[in-house]
């Protein structure tokens, strides 16, 4: 039995966050499904592991952690040696590694997720969207977008050369939004439309939707 266990839902994307890196990272672990939609999830035992009662909660030995970006932080620096880097060792990179890593989830991921909540998960559950919310977060994930064309003017990925845990961190939300009216807003904007089909093309993420499917 694999010693790095994942409680979530493969189609939460935080959880995906997580599963992707671990699927870059090439390792082994054990996902245990968490229903959503029943309130089991907020009781004992799962709220020892996550006591906000959310996905996704992780365990590596001994070790409980929850929330996605500090999960995968983790998960880059233990395991620094095996499969896809994910984030540079210098420091000059790494403080640029930092910068875009903060700007995924202080001004990319809010406007991101309230899109992906009114046009994805809303739709599932039978509810409407709304109209205003899609399209004030759509401004503002557009400003954040121009900001990408241009750096990815300058670089192929946007903490640099090379796919980092930066360019992994937006894959949930773009799965989302490009199956959506959102997609024009990546599709619209030549080099972030590249970057889009590169990093959602990589084979560890085909792995995270395949999970999907078998739910």
């Amino acid at each position: 039995m694999a010693a790095v266990k994942v409680h979530g839902s493969p189609f939460s994307t935080a959880t995906m966050r997580v599963t992707a890196c671990l699927f870059e990272k090439q390792l082994e672990f054990e996902f245990v499904s968490v229903n959503l939609r029943e309130r089991e999830h907020k009781k004992e035992p799962f709220i020892s592991l996550n006591p906000f009662g959310q996905v996704p909660a992780f365990e590596d030995g001994d070790l409980q952690l929850f929330e996605s970006r500090a999960i995968t932080q983790y998960i880059v620096q233990e395991y620094a040696e095996k499969g896809t880097q994910l984030i540079s060792r210098g420091s000059k990179e790494m403080a640029i590694t930092l910068v875009w890593l903060e700007v995924e989830s202080q001004h990319y991921d809010t406007p991101a997720s309230k899109l992906v909540w009114e046009l994805a998960i809303k739709p599932m559950y039978g509810m409407s969207s709304d109209t205003v919310e899609v399209e004030e977060s759509e401004a503002k994930l557009g400003t954040v977008l121009d900001i990408y064309e241009k750096r990815l003017s300058e670089f192929k990925y946007l903490a640099g050369d090379c796919f980092s845990l930066v360019d992994l961190h937006h894959l949930p939300t773009i799965q989302y939004l490009m199956n959506s009216q959102t997609r024009k807003l990546f599709e619209s904007r030549p080099r972030v439309h590249a970057w889009v089909a590169d990093i959602t093309a990589r084979p560890a993420w085909s792995k995270v939707l395949a999970m999907q499917n078998k739910n």
